[in-house]
């Protein structure tokens, strides 16, 4: 049976760390809003009986639902096998999958750093304000996390021997900050190997080919969470 999964139809958002997952565990799944509009997806959150979602992405199972990326990406790692076993990579994961949101939420939020529902355009000044402070501080912070988490492990992934869904999503983190901060992230990545290496070999992997080739892989965009103002970038 497929899963239901529903995120916004027109950006990869939120919901492409749960699409890359899908596609590389070959988990069948529909992209309800994608192929019914983003009326569907409204209607569908308005109309939960059990496990009321407050935002998307999320997976219609068994008559309820499934929310938070985090949440979900644990949940069928463990549902489908697509993961580690022992309990310490499993949880170790869903820490690191935790923390690549928290980065998410924070790149958001250099260009809403007033609230969401403020045009970038009305808010420039204290964008400007906090990307510096991002640039500077908080996009290498995380980073040195990350390479550090790489290098601990025996094997080329964040659990050792095979893929998770922790390193699809630190794939896509890379290309997304790449997307927003082209001139930064050619300033740092050379100072981080582990990190540039993971997403070339995500890149290579048979079970993306298909997907990645596609056009269900969408394109950043500035309707995105990772937007591109040249004016917030900066070596």
């Amino acid at each position: 049976m497929a899963y239901d999964f529903w995120y916004w139809p027109t950006i990869p958002g939120r919901g492409e760390f749960v699409r890359l997952t899908l596609e590389a565990c070959g988990i069948p799944y529909r992209d309800r809003a994608r192929e019914e509009g983003a009326d569907a997806l409204i209607t569908d959150m308005a109309g939960h009986a059990r496990g009321p979602t407050f935002a998307p992405p999320y997976l219609g199972v068994d008559g309820s639902t499934i929310a938070q990326t985090a949440n979900i990406l644990f949940y069928l790692s463990e549902r489908h096998e697509c993961g580690p076993s022992g309990m310490k990579s499993r949880y170790g994961l869903s820490q690191l999958q935790l923390t690549i949101m928290d980065f998410v939420a924070e790149a958001h939020d250099v260009h809403h750093p007033i609230g969401v529902d403020i045009y970038y355009e009305d808010q420039k000044p204290e964008s400007l304000r906090r990307a510096h402070g991002f640039r500077g501080q908080r996009i290498p912070k995380f980073l040195d996390y990350f390479e550090h988490a790489l290098k601990s492990e025996a094997g080329h992934w964040l659990a050792g021997a095979r893929w998770s869904y922790a390193d699809l999503s630190l794939f896509h983190l890379v290309a997304g900050l790449r997307y927003a901060f082209p001139l930064r992230m050619a300033t740092l990545m050379p100072g981080y190997p582990e990190l540039g290496a993971l997403h070339d070999r995500v890149v290579a992997l048979p079970e993306l080919q298909d997907y990645l080739s596609s056009d269900r892989r969408l394109p950043f965009s500035q309707e995105d969470v990772f937007r591109h103002y040249p004016e917030l970038d900066a070596p």
